[in-house]
């Protein structure tokens, strides 16, 4: 899976997981600026019209360690300079120590990848959670978190006192 790749994944992910609560996914939008003054394009937009919200999303793949990660921080910076929320969303094992560090820590970077890359599939897996939970606080979809939960019932005085 090369980078191109890998955000049609992202994008048709989200689409195939998220398009019936209302998003729409956008692919390469110009959006304003960088922070070194270049016209920005974004690898995705999504937009819920109904709650009047949008998050951009760049996407960054590696397979095999090289120079592309040197990118990772000046997009860090970039989308947080941006007017509206933006994150990373991430993949492979290309990245080295350091930069995968980077990216884990950071509050604007998602892990999320397909659980087999040579079987490419769209389901809802343990290595797309932080892009589900993202989504999922962005657009107040509370039913991710408590989905297979259930609230708490209060107990009665008889039913404390008999435990």
């Amino acid at each position: 899976m090369n980078g191109n790749q890998y955000s049609d994944w992202v994008a048709n992910y989200i689409v195939y997981n998220f398009s019936d609560r209302g998003l729409t996914v956008y692919r390469e939008v110009p959006i304003g600026k960088s922070i070194i003054g270049k016209n920005r394009r974004v690898d995705i937009l999504l937009v819920d019209e109904a709650q009047n919200k949008a998050i951009s999303i760049e996407c960054k793949f590696q397979t095999i360690n090289g120079t592309a990660e040197e990118k990772i921080p000046y997009t860090l910076n970039d989308i947080r300079a941006m007017q509206m929320d933006a994150y990373i969303s991430y993949g492979g094992d290309g990245f080295s120590k350091g930069v995968k560090h980077m990216l884990e820590a950071s509050e604007l970077a998602v892990h999320a990848e397909p659980e087999d890359l040579s079987h490419v599939n769209y389901s809802r897996t343990p290595n797309t959670l932080e892009l589900d939970q993202v989504l999922a606080m962005r657009f107040n979809w509370w039913d991710i978190f408590t989905s297979n939960k259930y609230p708490v019932k209060l107990q009665n005085e008889l039913d404390i006192k008999a435990d």
